[in-house]
């Protein structure tokens, strides 16, 4: 949007330099000039990285520069239609006293370019740093001065980045960009359920396709547990790509609503990709994972599921209830678990199961096979 200032937040090495100099070379290419100002990278930094993305910096005009009255001069002078600031943290003013960085520092250096974004119609992205909790560094205000806040974020072994959406003034915050990261920069998966999807394989204990929603995209993924008898005294649980406290919840409602003795068990639990799932539409997921590795008793083979599991054990149902289905049978999917409806839904001709649960101990039983694992392969 013209004028328009964007903060583009995440972690070192996650890839905003990258995603930062793709986006403006591809703006270049139309024949418009962009500003790309650094001031933590030389100009021969920046071009070895342009060699690795094949970007030949056509109409891309580079500036190493912190100041940003120099930077803002520099500017007038080239009149460019995008300027990238990498990142906003460096960036300080002579007339106002603190490090580059500091609260007084980022709040003026940011209003300073937004003023002048907005005098000229020219968007700003800005690459942000954040702090060990996650949150954008500076001060609170930073985030309410810009007009749009995007979270990039990646584990750090996986190459599978998300773009999040967290304030847009001009649009919607429920999309998001699913990118890969290889040798050539980052390229968008334009099937991310199929990728993530790749390596699962039916009749394995722990294994289950959980369907959820990245924004309004609904995603497939593999999301595997396992259970096994503690060594120390208290059992160990382990939360990876899904919140700690979530589990816990679940694993006590498995105990008290479903008779799983799990007391004594180590659970580990872990979202295959490297990605974080926070809906509560996975809850069942995670169960149904659970209780497959506990019980050796396999998930009925090509299903997908999805639900909300409430501390009494019963299944809720979740948004977008249509989609997340079309989504499992355009894969090949043959069979649903979902929540119990209160009108069937439509479907437009989808060729899939549906089998619909009230509570988690029904869920279990229409989830998992009677066969255990062994008896599966051994044929039996």
């Amino acid at each position: 949007m013209p004028g328009s200032v964007v903060l583009i937040a995440g972690e070192p090495g996650v890839g905003k330099s990258t995603l930062l100099l793709q986006a403006s070379a591809m703006i270049a290419k139309d024949k418009q000039p962009v500003g790309y100002i650094s001031g933590e990278e030389s100009i021969n930094q920046v071009k070895l990285r342009a060699e690795r993305l094949n970007i030949n910096g056509e109409g891309l005009l580079f500036l190493s520069e912190a100041d940003i009255a120099i930077i803002i001069e520099h500017l007038e002078e080239i009149s460019p239609k995008l300027v990238v600031i990498d990142s906003i943290q460096t960036m300080y003013l002579e007339d106002i006293s603190g490090m580059p960085g500091s609260v007084s520092q980022v709040r003026e250096c940011t209003s300073r370019i937004m003023r002048w974004a907005k005098e000229n119609d020219v968007p700003v992205l800005l690459a942000g740093h954040v702090t060990k909790d996650g949150s954008i560094a500076g001060p609170g205000t930073l985030e309410h001065i810009v007009d749009v806040v995007l979270y990039f974020e990646g584990e750090p072994f996986s190459s599978y980045r998300v773009l999040r959406g967290i304030k847009n003034r001009f649009g919607s915050t429920n999309e998001v960009g699913l990118f890969e990261m290889g040798n050539s920069g980052l390229v968008e998966v334009d099937n991310p359920s199929q990728a993530l999807l790749s390596r699962h394989t039916d009749a394995t204990t722990g294994s289950v396709v959980v369907s959820t929603l990245e924004g309004s995209r609904p995603l497939l993924v593999e999301l595997q547990a396992l259970t096994t008898t503690t060594s120390f005294t208290l059992p160990r649980r382990i939360a990876n790509g899904v919140d700690f406290n979530r589990l816990l919840l679940i694993i006590a409602v498995l105990t008290k609503r479903a008779g799983l003795r799990l007391f004594n068990q180590d659970v580990i639990v872990n979202v295959t990709g490297g990605l974080r799932l926070s809906e509560p539409a996975i809850d069942l997921g995670i169960a149904l994972a659970i209780a497959s590795s506990f019980s050796d008793r396999v998930p009925i083979p090509r299903s997908a599921v999805f639900g909300e599991i409430g501390l009494n054990g019963e299944i809720r149902t979740v948004p977008q209830v249509e989609r997340r289905i079309a989504e499992a049978a355009r894969l090949g999917l043959k069979t649903c678990l979902i929540p119990k409806l209160p009108q069937k839904p439509v479907l437009n001709h989808v060729d899939i199961q549906l089998l619909e649960a009230n509570s988690l101990g029904e869920a279990l039983r229409l989830g998992l096979t009677r066969k255990t694992k062994r008896e599966i392969i051994g044929g039996e």
